[in-house]
């Protein structure tokens, strides 16, 4: 399973590269307009950090607007994914990138119908969102068990799961139970992640014990 982390942050891309557990980037408009910069060049220094794939996402309304945004934003690095909302446009665009070998990313998926549809237009990556799904007082990552089911009964679609709109690590969890190829994590997650009372008591006793015996 890979961890894309999901920020457009490259000062916190940076540190939580130097402890292995960034395999790619996912950005969207919102992150990008919290760095204050603008869209081009924040996704040109990711990819300048980052080896594995980095999502960009465009912001066009239509197949044809979706294909020149797309074409330009692929020049700023071999390893951009462009990332793609799930509709009637948006699906037009990714059969059309795929067939150029631009690959895709189909955000926004709320259901294992929609999942479906984005594979068979050819996109490398489906995003199905588990925590807005929570929020309407559904359960997001039975989503996910779901679509990975669907999908292990066709190889031939070239895709993986990602799992998005983390928002704890308990969702992290259900992910990886549920065996999705991918999960993007907000920071803060990981940092919950991290964290552990026992693992804090458990140093703090250790370092008062060496304080005992090494000094």
């Amino acid at each position: 399973m890979k961890i894309f982390l999901d920020t457009a942050d490259t000062d916190v891309i940076k540190e939580f590269k130097e402890m292995g557990l960034v395999d790619g980037i996912t950005t969207n408009p919102t992150l990008i307009a919290r760095t204050g910069r603008k869209f081009g060049e924040v996704i040109r220094d990711i990819c300048a950090i980052v080896d594995g794939p980095v999502n960009a996402e465009v912001t066009a309304a239509t197949a044809d607007g979706i294909l020149d945004e797309a074409r330009e934003i692929r020049k700023w690095g071999e390893q951009i994914v462009i990332k793609i909302p799930m509709n009637r446009e948006g699906l037009r665009a990714v059969w059309r990138l795929s067939e150029e070998g631009i690959p895709t990313t189909v955000t926004l998926i709320f259901s294992v119908p929609q999942a479906i549809l984005a594979a068979k237009a050819g996109a490398r990556y489906l995003c199905p969102f588990v925590g807005r799904l929570d929020d309407i007082a559904s359960e997001g990552t039975s989503l996910l068990y779901d679509i990975t089911a669907v999908l292990g009964q066709y190889p031939e679609w070239d895709c993986e799961v990602m799992a998005a709109s983390v928002r704890h690590p308990i969702h992290v969890v259900e992910a990886a139970r549920a065996g999705v190829d991918v999960i993007t994590i907000p920071p803060k997650v990981i940092d919950q992640m991290l964290s552990h009372p026992l693992t804090d008591r458990g140093i703090a006793q250790f370092l008062k014990d060496a304080a005992l015996c090494y000094s």
